[in-house]
């Protein structure tokens, strides 16, 4: 126990010669301070051991005796270097209003801000402007989708190494990396805006019937500015350089640093805000692509929102969270490497590893050379590894949904895309970080064991596997469609969007542009041979449609109040939107109630002193396995669905423009109940396999230079003993 005045409990006192040789200098006080936490313990000692302990009247544990030549103010400063649970502030500046941030609630503040900060840039700021900068730098889909993989790639190589050797490091000062690494990365994603010159503007696309329309002609010519796509692809490596320590090494920052029935309540708190960091970035970068792309040059345009030339300012809130997250660098390396109480709250805490044949060796992560031995030691834990199975099968089915719940959204309901991404995140983001904190309250709650989060874990996701079936109940038809599903006015054939209203009107096949014209929806204007259209009404309006069978007579003047035909979808009558709605947020909460037990199981199965590499070793597996293919999977199993692709002038084969609704429900279906199966299987046969360790074993707290425990202790006592 640490005492008011600063004093160490030497039970924890690393085990080298030095401190033996301290040690046996006075055996009496080292038996105070090591087994002064166990009466019984205490009282099965020799009597020879216990008389000179009868002095010891006070609870404060006294300082060993030293040599004449050693100061009591020096021992006391050595015992506080070892342990390195210093005042908060830098070098010899320790000012007294800024200790009430060394806690574990000042450091959680700090981890918050940060976690936000990285979630605004990575999964916000990035996913709304990658379609801005597709236009800008002349870049193909598939070239933006290497950008948005390039993060996960970069935590994927320094996952291990990071956690690995931080775990014996300065892990708040690791975070200041980090916050270094996600600053500089956002700083780098911007420069391409300041490079690359003036955005030109191109001519207005004319989208109504024209017969005198010119000849595009196939050419595929590359554009220098797509040459910035390295440059996007650094800021993504160097984002995910500074993730990395941020999810491993704060993690187990913030577990060391708080009781085990506390340490749940505040991962998912953390966990939570990095949840709410996508949806601040969403409708931050939202509001500044209303802003014209080239602001900051003093240039101004005619053209609005509504044209299809218009392009936002994309890059100012990276700028904005480079300040932000360089303005935290300073409060975490001012953090000392481990808060005040922390030795008092680990000799508190009982071990609850996982007892296999695969126990850890003290020395490791003192070389690199430790580092096989020490991943081989994980992988050799099986319930840790049906665990990180569990998660990646989760992490599956959360990422690709979260990229294409607004697509399944807008397409079932007939929705724009903008707001199906509005109600996507509506559900996503509250759903997941109330999830995450309610999970982690519950677990700190009911003080639950490792095993009993784990089975906790397994009825969340158990839930969420019977409420996944939603997605049946949601479906919904097609609305008609000339040329896929509806004929125009008798002529022409299903499939083929071009017919005899519309021969004349040499329409492009790339340009989509729906409009709804007597309750069936058409591929543009063109194709509904539509000649003339009011611009300055909202939504656009387009009459003289050749297409579009004619009930009243419309005049060729604007000022007529009379359309065959306006911009958009058809209003659908699928009536089932809010029920969906209210029941898949309530499969968001009980997906993402599992996300903390299971980080906290995690950190408890494995041996206390390789909770960071085994963190690691999730995240690595969690993209390898779940957050890389998830997107791929769906995106593959939702293009099985289309009835209608985009082909260029060109002849290649694009975008899907209508998808076939009730397919697409279904099989949505089969990927969630597959992977929760996936996730339930790894999660009970964790639970099953898992074994407690003795009770009332106590949990290793490393230092620098080795671990030392109350057992340990014990044992150099017996050794002093018979040197004795």
């Amino acid at each position: 126990m640490k005492s008011a005045k600063g004093i160490e409990n030497l039970a924890f006192v690393p085990s080298s010669p030095d401190i033996l040789r301290r040690l046996s200098a006075s055996p009496s006080q080292v038996e105070v301070s090591a087994l002064s936490s166990d009466p019984q313990r205490e009282n099965s000692q020799p009597q020879e051991l216990q008389k000179p302990q009868e002095p010891q009247k006070s609870l404060e544990p006294s300082l060993p005796s030293a040599p004449p030549n050693v100061s009591e103010e020096k021992l006391r400063s050595l015992s506080l270097s070892d342990f390195e649970e210093g005042p908060y502030g830098w070098r010899n500046f320790h000012p007294q209003c800024l200790q009430r941030c060394n806690t574990p609630g000042g450091f959680l503040l700090h981890y918050c801000l940060l976690a936000v900060t990285q979630g605004i840039v990575v999964n916000g700021l990035v996913n709304i402007s990658i379609s801005t900068i597709e236009k800008r730098y002349e870049m193909k889909s598939s070239l933006t989708g290497l950008i948005s993989s390039s993060y996960d790639i970069s935590f994927c190589l320094l996952s291990l190494f990071v956690s690995f050797f931080g775990e014996r490091g300065h892990k708040p000062r690791w975070l200041a990396f980090a916050a270094f690494m996600i600053g500089l990365g956002a700083l780098v994603f911007s420069l391409p805006q300041f490079f690359s010159g003036e955005y030109k503007l191109g001519s207005l696309f004319e989208d109504t019937c024209v017969t005198t329309r010119n000849s595009t002609s196939c050419t595929s010519s590359t554009s220098s500015l797509s040459n910035y796509l390295y440059v996007f692809i650094l800021g993504q490596l160097l984002l995910g350089a500074g993730g990395t320590p941020l999810y491993t090494l704060g993690t187990a920052f913030l577990d060391d640093s708080v009781p085990t029935h506390k340490s749940s309540l505040y991962i998912g708190t953390g966990y939570a805000m990095s949840i709410l960091g996508p949806a601040i970035g969403y409708v931050l970068g939202g509001q500044l692509l209303t802003i014209y792309v080239d602001v900051a040059m003093g240039e101004s345009t005619d053209i609005t929102e509504d044209d299809p030339r218009w392009l936002g300012a994309w890059w100012i809130g990276f700028l904005l969270s480079w300040i932000f997250a360089w303005s935290l660098i300073i409060p975490f390396s001012c953090f000392p490497k481990h808060l005040p109480g922390t030795a008092e709250i680990q000799a508190g805490k009982t071990s609850q590893a996982h007892q296999s044949n695969s126990n850890a060796d003290a020395k490791f992560g003192k070389s690199i050379k430790d580092f096989p031995a020490a991943l081989k030691n994980l992988m050799k834990n099986a319930v840790f590894m049906c665990l990180v199975l569990s998660t990646s099968s989760e992490a599956l089915i959360t990422t690709g949904f979260a990229t294409f719940l607004p697509k399944f959204i807008e397409n079932q309901f007939g929705l724009t895309s903008s707001f199906a991404a509005t109600l996507g995140g509506a559900v996503l983001i509250p759903g997941a970080a109330l999830g995450q904190i309610l999970g982690g309250f519950l677990v700190s709650k009911f003080k639950m064991t490792c095993k009993n989060t784990m089975k906790f874990a397994l009825f969340t996701s158990g839930v969420a596997l019977t409420l996944s079936f939603v997605f049946i109940y949601a479906k919904c038809g097609n609305e008609p469609f000339a040329g896929v599903s509806e004929s125009y006015n008798g002529t022409g054939e299903l499939g083929n969007l071009i017919a005899p209203c519309n021969a004349n009107c040499n329409c492009l096949r790339s340009y989509y542009y729906p409009v709804c014209g007597d309750g069936i929806q058409y591929f543009s204007p063109c194709f509904a041979g539509c000649s003339n259209s009011v611009a300055h009404r909202k939504p656009k309006v387009y009459y003289n449609c050749s297409c579009i069978e004619r009930k009243t007579e419309t005049t060729s003047t604007a000022k007529t109040f009379g359309f065959e035909a306006k911009a958009g979808k058809c209003e659908t009558h699928c009536a089932k939107l809010p029920i969906f709605l209210c029941i898949f947020f309530i499969v968001i909460i009980f997906t993402f109630m599992a996300g903390t037990p299971i980080t906290v199981s995690i950190l408890r199965c494995v041996n206390h002193r390789q909770r960071s590499l085994a963190l690691g070793i999730q995240f690595m597996v969690l993209r390898l396995l779940g957050t890389i293919p998830g997107p791929i999977i769906f995106g593959f199993t939702i293009d099985s669905t289309c009835i209608l692709w985009d082909i260029n002038d060109c002849g290649i084969k694009g975008a899907c423009r209508i998808y076939d609704n009730i397919k697409m429900a279904h099989m949505l279906v089969a990927i969630s109940v597959t992977c929760k199966v996936i996730t339930m299987f790894f999660n009970g046969f964790a639970i099953f396999l898992y074994k407690p360790p003795p009770s009332a074993t106590d949990v290793s707290f490393h230092k620098e230079n080795a671990v030392v425990t109350n057992v340990l202790a014990e044992q150099d006592l017996n050794k002093i003993v018979k040197e004795g």
